[in-house]
C-alpha cells in the first residue's frame, strides 16, 4: 500500500455507525469515549513516529522512560503534533527532541504507509516517516530531552535480532522496523550475518 496522507483515518474517526457516542473523560491530550460499546482513546492531535536510518543500514532508537512499564524500552522517536504543526514538522521536532539529531529539510521526511497502534482502542492511524541520516549527522547530534534515557544506534540486522528475542517489544516500533526490513530484500538474504 502506498502512503496516503489524505487517508481520512489519519484525521477524523470513520466509525460513524458506532452509536451512541458518549464522552467518558477528557484531558489536554486525549478523550476517552464509548462508541457503541467500543471504548476508544482518541488523541486530540495527530500522532507521528519516525524511522531514522543512518547510512542506509542502521537505525536510531531511544530508550524512553516508561514508568507505567517500570522500564526504558527501545523505541523509535514518536509523539503528538503541536497545535498548528504539520505531521512532517512534528516528525522533525520529535526526532530532534528525542535523539538530538536536527534535520531542517522537511523534504527528507518521507511518509510511509500509516499504521494503527490499537485497532480496537483508537480510530486514528499514525503518521509514519522515514528519514535518511548520515553518520556525521548522527555524531553531531545535540542532547536529547529528559524523557529519554539513552540514544542507541543499531544495525538493522541487530534491531531485527532484538525484535525476534523480545528485547524490542513496543508494538508500533516493532511493526515499523519489521515492515521496513521486509521491504528490503537484501536484509533478509543476509540473515546468517546477524
Amino acid at each position: 500500500m502506498a502512503p496516503d496522507s489524505n487517508d481520512p483515518r489519519l484525521q477524523v474517526p470513520q466509525c460513524n455507525d458506532l452509536q451512541p457516542i458518549e464522552e467518558l473523560f477528557s484531558n489536554d491530550w486525549f478523550t476517552l469515549r464509548n462508541r457503541g460499546g467500543y471504548y476508544t482513546v482518541e488523541p486530540h492531535l495527530p500522532q507521528v513516529i519516525v524511522l531514522p536510518i543512518v547510512n542506509g543500514g542502521s537505525v536510531i532508537l531511544v530508550r524512553a522512560k516508561r514508568p507505567v512499564l517500570a522500564d526504558c524500552p527501545l523505541e523509535l522517536p514518536a509523539g503528538s503534533c503541536h497545535e498548528g504543526e504539520t505531521p512532517s514538522e512534528a516528525a522533525a521536532r520529535e526526532l530532534a527532541e528525542e535523539t538530538g539529531v536536527q534535520i531542517g529539510d522537511l523534504q527528507r521526511f518521507v511518509p510511509l504507509p500509516p499504521l494503527s497502534a490499537n485497532p480496537n482502542r483508537s480510530p486514528f492511524l499514525l503518521h509514519v516517516y522515514l528519514v535518511q541520516i548520515s553518520r556525521e549527522e548522527f555524531l553531531d547530534r545535540r542532547s536529547h530531552d529528559s524523557e529519554i534515557q539513552q540514544v542507541v544506534l543499531l544495525s538493522l540486522g541487530k534491531a531485527l535480532q532484538l525484535i525476534a528475542a523480545g528485547e524490542i517489544y513496543v508494538s508500533v516500533p516493532v511493526a515499523v522496523i519489521s515492515r521496513y526490513a521486509l521491504g528490503r530484500g537484501d536484509i533478509l538474504s543476509k540473515r546468517t550475518t546477524w
